[in-house]
């Protein structure tokens, strides 16, 4: 429940990590502070009584880590801009950034056990000490910005996990892929060249080299609206041929038309599962590779492939 009685909340610095931002001055105390080391953003207010109970669990937790983590504490209803721009709809409300992205969050008043085993997490990503950081909930949040098409977010928080171990499969080859959706094909190639052994044995590995097959033919199959609507035509005129609807779906692909593309390559597996030397299956399972097996697409190009098959 909120208190809507006016009451000041606490808002005295508890210690030099601790200060109170502005609009103007959230770059500097939150974007550029970040590239160090982590910074969490409270967005409170004084008549919100929630806050009045996070704010000192999250200064005492900030204040004894010595400078490990910082605290910015925003005001939302003197800075009503920022707060609409970060979204902000319910107080309180907390943001991590580092390196500059959001990297973590919640809403609500918790626990201050939770407060404290947050910031220690924190400080831990800051000190590059991997030991106590939660890496695996650190992945899987990354993977779930792939997946949103947050792609700036994913990719700083990958870049937050290798700052902790420089070898983690998981977070180097999600890097990788976040990259190449993003079509940084450079960093992508620099980081698939520069590769450790430790991750080239790792089983995420071979999703990597899928999603680089997948980049090459999708570069080669972008041939432009026009020679794809080609394609489209040879395709409506003679549904049999295969190979036409084989090149269309890459077509699609490079354009950006997931979805689409499978179908295509679907529709070739309906009509003639073995073309080609099973082609079209071939190249699914390449896609499936290359998104991953929680994209939304694998998921239910999977179901439909399944039933093709087993039909």
């Amino acid at each position: 429940m909120i208190n809507l009685q006016p009451s000041l909340a606490p808002t005295t610095p508890a210690s030099a990590f601790i200060k109170d931002a502005t609009t103007e001055s959230f770059m500097a105390d939150v974007i550029e502070a970040s590239q160090t080391r982590p910074v969490i953003v409270d967005f409170w207010a004084p008549w919100c009584g929630p806050c009045k109970q996070l704010v000192p669990a999250l200064e005492k937790a900030v204040t004894a880590q010595n400078g490990k983590v910082h605290l910015v504490k925003v005001n939302v209803d003197e800075n009503k801009q920022l707060a609409a721009s970060m979204r902000v709809q319910s107080i309180p409300a907390v943001y991590v950034f580092y390196q500059g992205q959001p990297i973590d969050g919640f809403t609500g008043a918790i626990p201050d056990s939770e407060v404290k085993k947050l910031v220690e997490n924190l400080a831990n990503v800051s000190a590059k000490n991997p030991e106590g950081a939660n890496i695996a909930s650190m992945v899987k949040q990354a993977e779930g910005f792939v997946l949103e098409g947050k792609l700036d977010h994913a990719q700083a928080l990958y870049s937050a996990v290798l700052e902790i171990e420089e070898e983690n499969a998981a977070a180097y080859t999600g890097l990788i892929k976040a990259f190449l959706a993003s079509d940084n094909q450079e960093e992508a190639q620099h980081l698939f060249d520069n590769a450790p052994d430790s991750v080239k044995q790792d089983k995420h590995w071979a999703s990597v080299q899928s999603a680089f097959e997948l980049q090459d033919k999708m570069v080669k199959a972008a041939l432009g609206a026009d020679a794809t609507a080609s394609l489209k035509a040879k395709v409506d005129a003679d549904p049999k041929n295969h190979q036409a609807r084989f090149d269309y779906a890459l077509a699609l692909f490079a354009a950006n038309e997931r979805d689409a593309a499978v179908d295509e390559l679907l529709e070739i597996i309906r009509r003639d599962r073995k073309w080609n030397e099973e082609a079209a299956r071939k190249e699914l399972v390449t896609i499936f590779d290359a998104l991953g097996p929680m994209d939304p697409l694998t998921i239910s190009a999977r179901k439909r492939l399944s039933s093709i098959l087993f039909s």
